[in-house]
């Protein structure tokens, strides 16, 4: 029987957990939403700084693109979003150069004035022979651009990001960078690209307006609670659900050096910092995320990563050999667990972009309506994770 006043629960009010919890309750649910920390919204969580009156992105750098014109359309329902392109400067060899790699780029790192197509035949040469299909981030990057450019912008980059061998990597981590022979230096190609006006968490706080959610800041959901409600939807990490039983998933986390400055501290919203010497992976300046703004002050976060420790924030997971084995193991655990669906990065041990969180927190609040109506199971996974 499909009873709606029977609760239902959202742990995590990130984008996925938010977008679900406003989705069941348009459909006449009562939905509560547990956050363990203060503020809604995860790690795309943005507050502004009193004292320079600049909008941080306190977690990192969040740029808005997708290529899906209903995710815009619904982002847009909740803020306005001004226009904003991710113009991504990097300095390797103690010169600075234009990213992605594009026309500029290649006959800057090699003195030239190629033309796309005599850039595109230069490349080639400096490639490995494609005959194998590769098998991890660095075959990947050789057989795509070659080794200087390899070495130069992502070798040391990637040691520093991921903590380990780009030859331990899996080459699909790669495919995420594109390489372009013309001068676009638009870090994305996706035809919706923005900053929310006011910053992400009064996006989230504005999704999850409504009378029917009722959200619990610092409090993080138990398993015990479970049978207060109908369903749980777990943004959390998903080995954490199940009290790290078989050992802790791997995550890369990220540490931010914060200064302050007066004037302009580099001139761009992101700067990579691509040389294995060089401690930091970037520098981010966040007010040239609100070029719409103006401040005298500037405020500088220096990016670090490094691996994740418990209770540390997870950021990016790790997808080596051993992880997935893990990982493997917990999707056998979830397998046997009833009346939850876990969702979004963390629940699913996935890199995902803002735009996808939202994509499938849609749908999966699309077919979890209608089960709940038919008085149905619900999926266990808004997405599997292997």
């Amino acid at each position: 029987m499909n009873d709606l006043t029977a609760p239902l629960a959202v742990a995590g009010a990130g984008l996925s957990g938010a977008v679900i919890a406003r989705e069941l309750a348009l459909a006449g649910y009562s939905v509560h939403v547990f956050e363990q920390r203060p503020h809604v919204a995860g790690n795309c969580h943005t507050k502004r700084d009193p004292a320079t009156g600049i909008m941080e992105h306190c977690f990192g750098p969040h740029i808005f693109h997708t290529d899906r014109p209903e995710v815009w359309s619904y982002v847009q329902q909740f803020s306005t979003f001004q226009p904003f392109v991710n113009r991504v400067k990097a300095i390797a060899g103690h010169r600075v150069y234009t990213l992605p790699i594009n026309l500029l780029t290649i006959n800057q790192f090699f003195q030239k004035t190629f033309s796309p197509e005599a850039a595109r035949h230069f490349i080639a040469a400096q490639a490995l022979p494609r005959n194998n299909e590769p098998r991890s981030f660095e075959e990947q990057a050789l057989q795509w651009i070659g080794a200087p450019l390899y070495e130069a912008f992502f070798k040391g980059y990637t040691q520093k990001q991921w903590g380990v061998d780009p030859a331990q990597l899996p080459a699909s981590i790669l495919q995420r960078l594109p390489v372009r022979f013309n001068y676009d230096d638009n870090y994305f190609t996706h035809p919706y690209q923005g900053m929310p006006t006011h910053g992400y968490t009064a996006l989230v706080e504005r999704i999850l307006q409504h009378p029917q959610i009722h959200v619990h800041l610092n409090q993080t959901f138990q398993r015990p609670q479970q049978n207060a409600f109908r369903h749980v939807f777990y943004s959390g990490s998903l080995d954490a659900w199940f009290a790290h039983q078989a050992g802790h998933l791997r995550y890369r986390t990220l540490d931010f050096h914060r200064e302050v400055h007066q004037g302009d501290f580099q001139g761009n919203a992101v700067i990579n910092y691509c040389d294995a010497d060089v401690p930091w992976t970037r520098i981010s300046e966040h007010k040239h995320f609100s070029p719409w703004e103006t401040h005298t002050a500037t405020v500088i976060y220096r990016e670090y990563s490094r691996a994740a420790a418990p209770g540390d924030v997870p950021f990016y997971p790790l997808h080596l050999l051993e992880d997935k084995s893990l990982l493997h193991t917990y999707v056998q655990l979830a397998d046997q667990e009833k009346n939850i669906t876990f969702i979004g990065r963390l629940g699913t041990y996935r890199y995902l972009d803002m735009d996808k969180c939202i994509a499938e927190a849609l749908q999966t609040a699309k077919i979890c309506r209608a089960a709940l109506q038919a008085d149905q199971p619900l999926p266990l996974w808004s997405a599997p994770p292997l």
